[in-house]
């Protein structure tokens, strides 16, 4: 079973949920290719940290989701995404992109083992307030994009304002069946003011 990476449940909404994130650290890896290509450009190199290529030649357990986001949004976002985000419609060519694993609960910055590859840099993610919208199927550029325009118009309905650029999430492997795949659109969310 693959550690996924924890969150709390705020509330339930018609067409996404409110979640708090915690802090977190991820591997990462800023690939210049496509939408759909991005992931499997970072993939090896990430995989191999976790398989101990790293100071340490410590393994470290897999965890879900796999996450992508544009590499210029980091600079921009008031908390830092965990997930793929960036150009969507009609970006018909390359982009750069951030592609991350999760690392498992407990570690930091600090305690996680070095890679070795110059390429995966280890970063810590501050906790957020996020709305998430799962479905299942494809991980395309195509099926984000339907599913990021849903959440933007149900976070505007519900009164909640977006901060940064949304995250996309994919939980599954490559084999497993399509429309067996668990995939999310993530998107940061301001906090509600006290009054």
């Amino acid at each position: 079973m693959t550690e996924q990476q924890p969150y709390e449940l705020v509330r339930s909404y018609p067409h996404f949920e409110l979640r708090r994130y915690p802090a977190h650290v991820v591997a990462e890896v800023h690939v210049n290719a496509t939408f759909d290509r991005a992931g499997n450009a970072a993939f090896r190199h990430l995989f191999n940290y976790i398989s101990g290529s790293n100071t340490a030649r410590q393994k470290l357990a897999m965890t879900a989701p796999v996450v992508q986001e544009a590499a210029q949004s980091r600079k921009l976002a008031m908390t830092a995404p965990v997930i793929q985000s960036g150009p969507l419609a009609g970006s018909d060519g390359p982009a750069d992109f951030v592609v991350a694993f999760v690392l498992p609960a407990g570690l930091t910055a600090e305690t996680a083992p070095a890679p070795i590859n110059p390429d995966v840099k280890i970063r810590d993610v501050p906790g957020s307030l996020a709305a998430a919208v799962r479905f299942s199927g494809t991980g395309s550029e195509k099926a984000f994009a339907r599913h990021n325009t849903g959440l933007q118009v149900a976070l505007t309905l519900a009164g909640l304002t977006a901060v940064g650029p949304p995250r996309f999430a994919r939980f599954d492997p490559p084999f497993k069946p399509w429309f067996l795949r668990h995939n999310e659109v993530v998107q940061d969310v301001q906090e509600p003011s006290e009054s």
